[in-house]
């Protein structure tokens, strides 16, 4: 315990954004301690998206979270290649279904200019059939957007977290705060005993606001808000090529259709405010809606069969905006309401919270990176099993070397969530149904499965 006791900086909550702030704090020399309270990072609202990088080009002008968005974007650019992280340039297409969301097209593209996306433009009718033919015909035309692109929504923030490491940051599983006091430095209360912290910095996801209590009065209420989604077989994957988007509501994006990395096509999410903040189930009827809304826009996807469903907890509050500002006087940062475009926006958002320590509490001087390039499990990249090895999950051509990898090394996988997430072992067609008990057998004594 004495190893963990004390920190310059503490992080809560280790989803995508805590990742992408411990790796900011730890190249400016700081230290950090990142607590996390699952077993493995990404156990709460990360685990579950869309995995699209997106351009900001209808987020609400002057906002937030369009500055962290668009910053996140340039950075993940500049960095993915010594990162080993994917990009799937698809681009995408905001979609007209009906006369009344024909008429709103060209407000989106005078928002995406206001928001400099100055690639932006309307197609007609006849421009999107020639582009994306397997699309339903009674589609009336687009907004087209060539930025938008696919990632891997796993693989980064486990970068992100590697690299923390490799420059002297510390991170904590199984760790829940659950309060804490303050006299000039906070001393935290965990189920692993206490921590002093320096500074601490709030990135708790679903359970923001009950952690920001421990500093004061939250301004915000987390209302988890649930995104189910389907996804269809590696067959479907082939219907499209641009990520399908759907003119938007004023509160949710509302059904995509986007190929994933990994090789399949998705469909979701739903929109469903639930007090539960960490448990995301599935039923049947909105599943049922998600297939039939798929096969309207798409209707190849009729013929084809649904690999898999999920849902995730995205952390609403009743504000439209990220909640990002520092209490020096308390020596804390809150980084609230971080919604759907998290995972886009993490490295920007890191990049404000380093603004902010600089600013209130600590010098930020970047020091010449570690690289900690990560292993690719993008279908559209080569793949271990390519060059060799026994295969352990045959529905998603995962070897026994990669889940070897991925139980070792400075940050082995923490519960069978977190193999899935560094290998997709288990996560094809039959969910582990023929693979699950070799996996067992190579993690057992490591993870329980």
């Amino acid at each position: 315990m004495a190893e963990f006791d004390r920190a310059d900086v503490v992080i809560i909550g280790g989803g995508v954004v805590g990742c992408a702030i411990f790796r900011r704090l730890a190249l400016a020399g700081l230290k950090p301690l990142l607590l996390e309270a699952g077993e493995d990072i990404l156990s709460g609202a990360s685990k579950g998206n869309s995995a699209i990088l997106h351009t900001g080009f209808d987020a609400p002008p002057g906002s937030l979270e369009v500055v962290c968005m668009q910053a996140g974007y340039r950075e993940y650019q500049a960095i993915r290649n010594r990162l080993n992280l994917p990009l799937v340039e698809t681009g995408a297409l905001v979609v007209a279904w009906n006369e009344e969301q024909l008429a709103r097209l060209p407000a989106i593209v005078a928002q995406a200019h206001q928001n400099g996306v100055e690639d932006v433009t309307q197609i007609s009718a006849e421009e999107l059939r020639q582009r994306e033919p397997q699309l339903a015909p009674h589609a009336l035309g687009a907004v087209r957007v060539p930025g938008e692109h696919i990632i891997d929504p796993w693989s980064a923030p486990l970068a992100y977290a590697l690299q923390g490491l490799a420059h002297g940051g510390r991170i904590r599983r199984g760790c829940t705060v659950s309060g804490g006091s303050f006299d000039g430095a906070w001393s935290l209360v965990t189920e692993r005993g206490r921590i002093t912290a320096g500074l601490v910095i709030n990135a708790a996801g679903n359970f923001g606001d009950r952690v920001e209590a421990i500093c004061r009065e939250s301004p915000f209420k987390i209302t988890p808000r649930k995104g189910q989604f389907v996804v269809f077989d590696k067959p479907a994957a082939q219907l499209v090529k641009s990520i399908i988007l759907p003119v938007p509501t004023e509160r949710t994006k509302g059904i995509v259709i986007c190929r994933t990395a990994f090789g399949n096509l998705l469909v979701g999410p739903t929109a469903e405010d639930q007090e539960t903040r960490d448990v995301a189930e599935v039923d049947e009827q909105a599943l049922a809606m998600l297939i039939a809304k798929g096969q309207e826009m798409l209707p190849g996807l009729a013929e084809i069969g649904v690999n898999a469903v999920y849902a995730g907890l995205r952390p609403a509050t009743q504000f439209k905006d990220y909640q990002i500002s520092a209490q020096p006087e308390r020596r804390w940062i809150t980084v609230g309401g971080i919604r759907s475009t998290g995972l886009t926006a993490a490295l920007g958002i890191a990049g404000q919270v380093g603004d902010l320590v600089a600013q209130h509490f600590h010098p930020m001087e970047e020091s010449a990176p570690t690289w900690t390039p990560v292993p690719n499990l993008c279908e559209e990249r080569p793949r271990p099993y390519q060059i060799g090895g026994e295969i352990v999950c045959h529905c998603e051509w995962v070897t026994r070397g990669e889940i070897e990898a991925a139980l070792t090394g400075p940050l082995p996988a923490g519960d069978v969530g977190g193999l899935k997430r560094r290998t997709r072992a288990m996560m094809g067609r039959c969910q582990g149904f023929y693979c699950s008990a070799q996996v067992a057998a190579i993690a057992e004594g490591r993870i329980t499965l």
